[in-house]
């Protein structure tokens, strides 16, 4: 890896400008960085390969409008973390709906037939609903509700700013409670 400050913005205006070789050479000095990155977080080699891979394809994906103000490795040091982090997060999500799916599971079989179809047809709309969103809005809203992640998190991760992730996210919520307005309880103030 390039150690001076202009070597390394030569390198990274090779990349941007789509040069193979230049990227090979980023990804053979930090991909072994990444993966122990990754590693001593999740605990499991193969993921945090699949990780570290995911990250290098993103910079590949991004290359020409990415901006990196650091060095390369810091960097990806820094998306790798964070990507490794998201997916902790994640797992955990996962745990707790599993943990109330088993719970909602043993209380369901007390439900009567009524409640349980009302619920299904409460799923479906909610689906629904969330599939019909705008795809940015929906983005947004996934990444909140569905993988925990904070606003400025999403913000960083969709390279945008927090205004608009809570600009996205008030679309979002607005029109899910247009389309669900069956669903919700009668308020009386």
């Amino acid at each position: 890896m390039p150690t001076n400050d202009a070597s390394e913005r030569a390198l990274q205006e090779r990349v941007r400008g789509g040069d193979e070789a230049a990227f090979d050479t980023v990804f053979r000095d930090n991909y072994a960085h990444m993966v122990r990155m990754a590693e001593s977080i999740i605990r499991e080699r193969a993921l945090a390969e699949e990780i570290a891979q995911d990250v290098m394809l993103e910079l590949w994906r991004r290359r020409e409008s990415i901006e990196v103000e650091q060095s390369f490795r810091a960097y990806l040091l820094r998306s790798t973390r964070n990507r490794a982090l998201n997916h902790v997060r994640h797992q955990r999500i996962v745990m707790r709906e599993a943990t109330i799916a088993a719970a909602a599971a043993d209380s369901a079989s007390a439900q009567s037939a009524e409640d349980e179809m009302l619920g299904t047809e409460l799923e479906g709309a909610v689906h629904e609903a969330i599939a019909s969103l705008p795809e940015r809005a929906r983005e947004v809203f996934q990444l909140s509700r569905d993988q925990g992640l904070k606003y400025s998190e999403i913000a960083a991760l969709l390279d945008i700013s927090v205004k608009t992730v809570e600009k996205r996210m008030g679309q979002a919520l607005a029109e899910l409670r247009d389309r669900l307005a069956q669903w919700m309880p009668v308020r009386r103030d």
